[in-house]
């Protein structure tokens, strides 16, 4: 029997609109969007919950030497040195590998078109039907 109640098609159910003395408040908010906007909060609220936390636990003679290098500015850490990481020499040095590297790339595929290429002169569209004779001298030629 639970076969023939699941072959009668159900009215599906839909959430109410919103009333035309209400619409200058805005889009009514959908259940859908209610759950989707509570998850977001309380996932936000569980991360702050958990730095809470960490920050309570954190050993206050705990070192690293990153901490002289960094700074706070509106309460965002900010390294010093981020700017002028590489040297100038360092720059030229990468970029030079770089070109080293796409060269090399470069000369492999033309390799591997080569070799293709070479290749390709057997192949032909159209396969021959006729039978190929090689003859020492005219001779030897068959009369076709």
């Amino acid at each position: 029997m639970s076969s023939l109640r699941n072959a009668i098609s159900r009215r599906a159910h839909k959430e109410r609109a919103q009333p035309n003395s209400r619409r200058k408040f805005g889009i009514l908010e959908k259940h859908k969007d209610y759950v989707e906007r509570a998850q977001a909060f309380h996932k936000k609220e569980d991360t702050l919950v958990k730095l809470r936390e960490k920050a309570a636990f954190r050993n206050p003679d705990e070192f690293y030497f990153r901490m002289i290098k960094t700074r706070t500015v509106n309460g965002v850490h900010k390294l010093e040195n981020e700017a002028n990481k590489y040297t100038p020499e360092e720059l030229m040095l990468m970029k030079t590998q770089d070109m080293g590297y796409i060269l090399q790339k470069l000369q492999s595929e033309k390799k591997k078109i080569e070799k293709l290429a070479s290749m390709l002169h057997s192949v032909d569209n159209q396969p021959s039907n006729r039978h190929i004779y090689y003859a020492e001298d005219r001779f030897e030629l068959p009369n076709s």
